[in-house]
């Protein structure tokens, strides 16, 4: 649990690329999100990494992907099964 912690805490200081994306998508309020998009953001960020720093850098990548939807859905008042949905079609 307290890797978990640390990683989850690490991931929030990451570089900018994660936030304009986050901020983009508040802006497309109604609209609906673009499965894949950000797993294919985390696949560029780590694409010069090689080996484990390649395989933690896309775990903690989609894990703030994961924590960005999750905000959105609270944010629009999502609930149950939609909220579900709404997250693992966010993340992709």
């Amino acid at each position: 649990m307290l890797v978990e912690v640390a990683a989850i805490a690490q991931s929030t200081s990451t570089p900018a690329p994660a936030t304009p994306t986050a901020a983009a998508q508040d802006n497309t309020a109604a609209t609906a999100p673009v499965p894949g998009a950000k797993h294919a953001a985390c696949q560029s960020s780590a694409q010069a990494l090689k080996g484990q720093d390649k395989h933690d850098q896309m775990q903690l990548c989609m894990a703030q992907a994961h924590l960005d939807c999750l905000k959105q859905a609270v944010d629009r008042k999502i609930i149950g099964p939609q909220r579900k949905d709404f997250v693992k079609s966010c993340a992709g």
